[in-house]
């Protein structure tokens, strides 16, 4: 029956029943074909839902928010901008980099495309780059958020997959930098080729000094946050309750941008992105144990392994699979409702828990800017007013060096295993 569940909940996607619908829907229909009693669906919910480390998405999105409204993000941008703004494209560099740094805090793909998109998309339109270029830019630095630590995909991940998320935090730093590196080495040759010279000049010292000294509080929120996870002083649901302390108290008392007409705004899209994030964990809980009972993630994986045992091709099917996935499915569905499939995959495999845990999410990271499903696309077409197709296409060579990464560290474990191994062995 759990293959029967998979086709319906496939044939509801393709009907455009939104994914937590189809996933109860098709849940709902396995249990009254197998005769279970109908009180698994609150049971496996709640069950699903009841876990204190998912008490880090709510305050990761709403610190998130509040670094918007607070001042943070703009301040990380004029940081950025002393530092690499002088640069051939200097403006594009400069939204990678305020992505990078904004990611280090949002944890969220979309928060970080909307927060750094809204400066820097009418900033480089204003100064002639070509506009699909700036938003296919701002969108591919969206998945820096779910890359670079810390990150909500990867909280939901170690809950699902009873990982450390200690060590998948660690794992995500180097791919995450090489990442927004990759992002920066794309706009350097387009601006080289389309003429984008920055009119800016290079930062003396003292300048960047004090743009850092103008930047410090924001720049001290991923410090405090990161350096509080590594050092043991608290964990990762308590950095993000901390994270929200914190920007509350910057943009109030030290910033005083956030204003109490802010709020109402602040708490609103921060509450609107944890249920749907919840309901999706929840709902896809109740799918992942039927799966389970169904024993279906052994079957799929022996069907894989009846095609090849050859490692490099399994895990090029894997990553394959999990680009597809990514296109087609929101990311925390597929890693919940999947978990016991990539997880029994990756055992046969022989890979590490978190080296796994790190393709997935980057795979799913990279979702994030590939329709019809890529939330980042989305809203840099919300900012910009321009269409999925014009941004999609100038997305495609960011695209390519975001592949580039995920294939690396599929490859290289030590990519993402040498920070974890280097603190924690």
């Amino acid at each position: 029956m759990g293959m029967w569940m998979l086709v319906i909940f496939i044939v509801l996607l393709f009907l455009a029943v939104p994914i937590p619908f189809a996933i109860l829907i098709s849940s709902l229909l396995s249990i009254f074909a197998s005769d279970w009693p109908i009180t698994l669906l609150p049971q496996r919910i709640v069950t699903g839902s009841d876990s204190f480390t998912l008490l880090a998405v709510p305050f990761f999105l709403l610190a998130g928010e509040l670094m918007q409204y607070g001042g943070l993000s703009r301040r990380m941008v004029r940081f950025a901008n002393a530092l690499v703004g002088h640069l051939t494209g200097g403006l594009a560099m400069v939204t990678v980099v305020a992505a990078s740094l904004f990611a280090a805090t949002s944890g969220s793909a979309p928060a970080t495309t909307a927060s750094i998109g809204g400066i820097m998309i009418p900033e480089m339109e204003k100064s002639g780059y070509d506009k699909a270029f700036s938003v296919a830019l701002a969108a591919a630095s969206g998945p820096l958020g779910q890359m670079i630590p810390p990150s909500i995909p990867m909280v939901v991940w170690a809950v699902a997959a009873n990982t450390s998320i200690t060590r998948l935090f660690l794992a995500g730093v180097v791919p995450g930098l090489m990442m927004a590196f990759g992002l920066m080495c794309v706009s350097y040759f387009f601006s080289k080729k389309h003429g984008y010279t920055s009119n800016a000049k290079k930062a003396s010292g003292k300048e960047v000094i004090l743009a850092f000294k103008e930047s410090f509080w924001a720049l001290m929120c991923p410090v405090i946050i990161l350096g509080g996870i590594y050092g043991g002083i608290f964990t990762p649901t308590e950095a993000a309750a901390v994270a929200v302390t914190y920007g509350v108290f910057v943009g109030v008392f030290i910033y005083r941008e956030l204003k109490l007409s802010h709020l109402a705004k602040v708490f609103s899209s921060a509450v609107k992105s944890t249920t749907l994030v919840i309901f999706v964990v929840a709902a896809a809980n109740l799918f992942g144990w039927i799966m389970a009972a169904e024993q279906l993630a052994p079957q799929l994986v022996q069907s894989l392994f009846s095609v090849t045992t050859n490692k490099f091709v399994l895990l090029m099917i894997l990553n394959l699979l999990l680009i597809v996935l990514g296109c087609l499915m929101d990311n925390i569905a597929a890693m919940v409702i999947l978990s016991s499939v990539f997880v029994a995959l990756g055992a046969k495999l022989g890979l590490d828990p978190v080296h796994l845990g790190l393709i997935i999410v980057s795979n799913f990271a990279v979702g994030q800017i590939t329709p019809p499903v890529g939330y980042s696309l989305f809203i840099g077409a919300s900012i910009s007013g321009m269409s999925i197709e014009k941004i999609g296409r100038a997305a495609f060579p960011f695209i390519l060096a975001e592949l580039c990464v995920v294939f690396l560290l599929s490859y290289f474990p030590a990519i993402a295993l040498f920070l974890p191994n280097f603190f924690y062995n």
